[in-house]
This record gives structure tokens, sequence and C-alpha cells, in this order.
């Protein structure tokens, strides 16, 4: 994880993403799909999690068994959208706590507004994974990761399904200490600020509010 990008290319990320990016896409199957595509990219970006050892017992003899080590990861959503991030990455990691960062942006400026922040205690002893669907401008994802490490996070790795150049600069400009693990870098963003050919706008799609 020392690169500050890494794309996922695995084949069932690439044929998930294919079928959510279909605007013929289904509300349930978008859903179901972005849950399925949040484990295999969590599968990714904690692939170098510490371990340590304990003894256990399996059915034959005692063992030493390797097991997580340290405190337990926290998980932070980018609100709103990055719910649907967060529920697939929670199957997988059941015991991570979890926060919320309300960020929207202002659709003239496109800089982030924020109304919402509540985040687990120690930040500063965890590794905490910011997720998002999409890196776009990149500026409320910066502006959330400030916002992480004003709270004391200094392990932080952001997740998101698609990433445009931009955001990409962006995000490095500003947290060049934050590794980005994502499905796919895009063209680029159109005059509106959004991901080109992306998927459309996550929430929306996720929640059916369009």
């Amino acid at each position: 994880m020392s690169e500050h990008l890494t794309v996922v290319t695995h084949p069932l990320v690439q044929h998930k993403l294919s079928l959510m990016r279909d605007k013929s896409a289904s509300t349930p199957l978008f859903r179901q799909l972005l849950r399925e595509i949040s484990q295999l990219l969590a599968y990714e970006i904690t692939r170098e999690l510490p371990l340590t050892r304990k003894t256990i017992a399996t059915p034959i003899e005692e063992m030493q068994a390797p097991v997580l080590d340290g405190k337990k990861l926290a998980l932070i959503s980018i609100l709103r959208a990055g719910n649907g991030l967060l529920d697939g990455v929670l199957e997988l990691i059941p015991g991570a706590r979890v926060g919320f960062v309300g960020l929207y942006r202002d659709e003239e400026t496109l800089q982030p507004i924020q109304y919402y922040f509540k985040v687990p205690h120690g930040l500063k002893d965890r590794l905490v994974i910011a997720v998002d669907p999409m890196l776009a401008t990149g500026n409320s994802s910066a502006a959330a990761v400030k916002l992480l490490k004003d709270a004391g996070a200094s392990n932080i790795r952001f997740m998101c399904l698609l990433a445009a150049p931009e955001g990409i600069v962006r995000m490095k400009e500003a947290h060049p200490d934050v590794p980005i693990v994502t499905a796919s870098v895009d063209s680029h963003l159109n005059e509106k600020g959004y991901i080109v050919p992306g998927l459309g706008d996550a929430g929306d799609r996720m929640f059916g509010t369009k």
C-alpha cells in the first residue's frame, strides 16, 4: 500500500462495475452490486493489516494462529453515498468502528459544505478507511480527510468505486500520505463536475431518488 493509487483490476470487480454503469440497472441491482464490489475493494485495501498470534485449540491440537492486531479499524462513510460501500465492508469486518462525515457539494462552486461529523474515539490508534463511491473533483474527499486528521487520525486510506484524474491530483496535493484504492480511473470531469463516462449520481441510483 505504498503507492498513492491502486486500481483493482480483478475481473470480478471490472465485471460488476460494468453492470453498475449500465443506466438500465435497477436500484436494487445497483445496491447489490455496490455491496459486492465494496467487499472486493476492501480485500485489497486491508491487505497489509498487522497480525499477531494467539493460542487456539483446533479439533486436532493447539496452535499459534494469526489474528488481527491492534485496535479495531474505523470505517468512515462520507455521506450519503458512502453508506453503500460501508454496508459491504461491514459484512466483511463486522467488528469495525463506524463514523460519518456529512458533506454536500455546492452545485455552483463545487465546494463541499459540512453538515455532520461523528466519528469513533481513538482515531490516532486506528487504521481509518474513508469510503465514498465517487472521487470526482476531490474537494469533498480532501475536506473529509482533513476533518479526520483534525480528529486525530494519522493512518488513513481512501476507498472509492470510480476516480477522475482531477480528483486523484487534488487528493495527492492535499493528502499525499493517504493511499487511494479504486476500481477505475475514468476519463475526465464534465462541466458539472460529474465523472465521465462514470455511472451518474451514485447516491441517486443507490437510493432511487431520481
